[in-house]
């Protein structure tokens, strides 16, 4: 490893580092440290002077000691010592022992008082520093001269940000050279492109960032998706850089690891399968796609909590690398967001942007670096605030539609049955504060989508939801990222649909917000509509389903020469292996292609063996599934039934009634009893359909988690007359 030269570079004014006003931390930590000269600066936002370029002294110092020990050709990067002083001297320093290091320039202070980060961890500042392990994202950035730098100038800024006497010691680990060497697997790295770069088709995840198809991909982008495609791809090298940085994780004793992008996927993966090295310790991911539909595939369909003392995901909205969200119910994680837009950066992926924002200064560097003490304080009101926001142990949103803008696709028993339904629950337990409902004209998309999130965001173990849709169902071509179409949806018909994925309610989205939930919660899920469109016969009963106009259903026919008729589609299994097995049915239909709504198939791509021994090995049961009763099955029709002059869907009601009748009794059902009697009741009111209840087979044995009315003490008293 050669060596690196000494690089004295002087800080303009000490009074930076000790201020940090928002202006001027926004523009220092951006810095680029380049052959020890500091770009030309502002000192505040409000003042127009600046600070002329430093004078450069250069002194050659020994090399860098022998890296630390490491398997293949990933390395960790130990280079050089970075140092504070309060005299305002800034310098990066070869060393032998440790990777960059930023400490105070009074290094005699061994047997002083423990400061900053050494009271949080019980050691003293100035003999024992913050030891950081990098782990950068795609994109090659070994082969920037930039990169360490920059990394570590961002770094130590933050750090200092919190307590300016902390010293950082700072390694990287580097892994550019193994996955050169790691070979492609060309069909499987055709599927795992497909599958990241399809989340900006219309029917995936950009529906729900407000991409469409025909986004423009740049050349950057898709070699910068590419690479993560090649790590999806690739068992091997993901079985390689998973055993490298777990050595990595021990061979020092760090006190936390940040992880960019591809990093992030390699450090998440490593703990996912038992990595040790960071227990009690922080772990930061940043510019992240680890919640992505295509990589939480590979885990089985679920993110877990890894064995790390505290996670902090930082996540920018405007970064364009498939960087998602998580949703993950553990006090131990918290999301923090970081919004940045770099002008001129169709990327907006930035590392240094993610470490230097203030959100990450506020959160997980002073969870970090702040003293023992302090971080008790914040960490109660945390946890006191936390509580305090505390939400309902039960929810339920409700929602009807009969006066939707086409007269032809008018229902009228949809808005009774959200009443109905909320008396139903208020007489089973909940009460009218934790109920919401939402009605034609306001059940448009976006609106469900908001008050799903009110539903299902902040779920904790055992909380109750409870989601009820009276109204059309339908289905609508599904596309690839080509734009092709390659499978069916199922959906629900807002008020503002259009047949366009834009305007439909798809479980590509919905299960984002269902398949973290923990298991031990209870999401129960009725669904009054069937997605089989057909025409009501005068005076007969209404469909709640529509057909899709001519255009729209030429989407899913070819013409078959032969027989010379119109056929639908023959379109490739979502998963032949689960097309194939006894519940193939029951998630992705009878022709295999499929996306049946409420059954999380997104998540679902790896063959039944390796789904089953991948959830094993990382003990889980993969998506979290919510009991879901339907009121017919797959082809069949929901109708409407008209109780004297007034109108309810037929399945709504009598599954009312059947409540009711057990809760007058005072007994509670299981839910596989309740959907057992509604059927029967169905079949004697001369109903085809069939009522489908779907979920996990030990769940649906339970009886109904909601409360049983109490049995009436005497009869009520009269009020006396005057």
């Amino acid at each position: 490893m050669n060596a690196k030269p000494r690089l004295l570079v002087r800080n303009p004014r000490a009074a930076v580092l000790r201020r940090f006003s928002d202006a001027v931390l926004e523009k220092n930590l951006k810095g680029v440290i380049d052959m020890g000269r500091k770009p030309v600066r502002k000192a505040r936002a409000t003042t127009r002077k600046t600070w002329s370029k430093p004078r450069k002294r250069v002194a050659v110092k020994k090399p860098i000691g022998v890296a630390a020990p490491r398997v293949a050709k990933a390395e960790i990067i130990e280079g050089a010592r970075l140092e504070w002083n309060r005299d305002a001297l800034h310098s990066i320093v070869p060393s032998q022992e440790f990777g960059f290091v930023a400490s105070p320039a009074n290094r005699g202070i061994g047997a002083g008082p423990l400061t900053g980060f050494g009271r949080a961890f019980g050691r003293r500042a100035a003999a024992e520093p913050l030891r950081i392990l990098c782990v950068h994202g795609v994109g090659h950035q070994e082969s920037d001269p930039n990169f360490r730098p920059s990394w570590t100038a961002a770094i130590s800024n933050a750090a200092w940000a919190v307590d300016p006497a902390c010293a950082v010691q700072i390694d990287f680990f580097e892994y550019d050279s193994l996955v050169d060497n790691g070979g492609t697997n060309p069909l499987a790295y055709a599927a795992a492109l497909a599958r990241l770069l399809g989340s900006l088709a219309v029917n995936g995840v950009g529906d729900a960032l407000g991409r469409t198809r025909g986004f423009d991909l740049s050349d950057s982008y898709q070699r910068t998706v590419g690479m993560i495609a090649n790590w999806v791809a690739n068992d091997s090298l993901r079985a390689a850089l998973r055993a490298e940085i777990a050595t990595a994780f021990v061979t020092k004793d760090y006190h936390a690891v940040f992880a960019h992008s591809l990093g992030s996927l390699i450090c998440y993966d490593s703990l996912a399968f038992g990595a040790d090295g960071l227990k009690e310790k922080i772990f930061v991911t940043f510019g992240s796609q680890i919640g992505h539909p295509a990589i939480r595939d590979i885990f089985a369909g679920r993110i877990q909590m890894p064995d790390v003392g505290r996670w902090f995901h930082l996540f920018n909205p405007d970064d364009n690398v498939l960087t998602t969200q998580l949703r993950i119910s553990d006090e131990r994680f918290e999301q923090v967001q970081t919004p940045f837009d770099i002008p001129n950066d169709a990327l907006n992926h930035d590392a240094t942007s993610y470490l230097s924002h203030r959100n990450t200064i506020d959160t997980a560097w002073r969870a970090l670096v702040g003293s023992a003490a302090s971080t008790r304080e914040v960490t109660k009101a945390t946890r006191d605030f936390r509580r305090a926001l505390r939400k309902p142990d039960k929810r339920a949103l409700l929602i009807g539609i009969n006066d939707y803008p086409d007269p032809a696709n008018r229902l009228e028993g949809c808005v009774n049955d959200v009443f109905s339904m909320s008396a139903l629950l208020q007489e089973s337990g909940f009460k009218a504060e934790e109920i919401r409902v939402v009605l034609n004209e306001r059940a448009t998309k976006q609106g469900v989508f908001d008050r799903l999130h009110w539903l299902l965001d902040g779920v904790q173990k055992e909380d109750q939801r409870f989601l009820f849709y009276s109204g059309h169902g339908a289905q609508i071509a599904g596309y690839d990222a080509k734009g092709e179409p390659d499978h069916i949806d199922e959906c629900l018909v807002p008020y503002d649909f259009d047949w366009s994925p834009e305007r439909a309610i798809l479980d590509k989205q919905f299960c984002e917000l269902y398949s973290q939930l923990p298991y031990e919660s209870w999401f129960v899920a009725v669904f009054d509509c069937c997605h089989s469109g057909g025409i009501a016969r005068a005076g007969g009963p209404l469909i709640r389903g529509i057909a899709p106009p001519d255009d729209i259903r030429h989407r899913d026919l070819r013409w078959d020469p032969e027989e010379k008729m119109w056929v639908p589609r023959n379109f490739e299994p979502i998963n032949r292996s689960l097309k194939d097995s006894r519940e193939g049915k029951a998630y992705i239909g009878k022709n295999g292609a499929t996306r049946r709504f409420g059954r999380a198939t997104t998540l679902r791509s790896l063959e039944n063996h390796d789904f089953d021994r991948t959830r094993t090995a990382l003990r889980h049961d993969g998506p979290y599934m919510p009991i879901i009763f339907e009121a017919c099955g797959e082809g069949q029709k929901s109708y409407e039934y008209r109780h004297g002059a007034t109108s309810y869907g037929a399945y709504t009601f009598c599954l009312a009634q059947v409540l009711r009748q057990y809760r007058d009794q005072h007994a509670n059902l299981s839910f596989v009893e309740l959907s057992s009697l509604v059927q029967q009741k169905l079949l004697r009111l001369g109903y085809s359909q069939e009522p489908q209840l779907l979920g996990k087979k030990d769940r649906l044995k339970l009886q109904i988690p909601w409360v049983v009315p109490k049995p009436a003490r005497g009869r009520p008293s009269t009020p006396k007359k005057r």
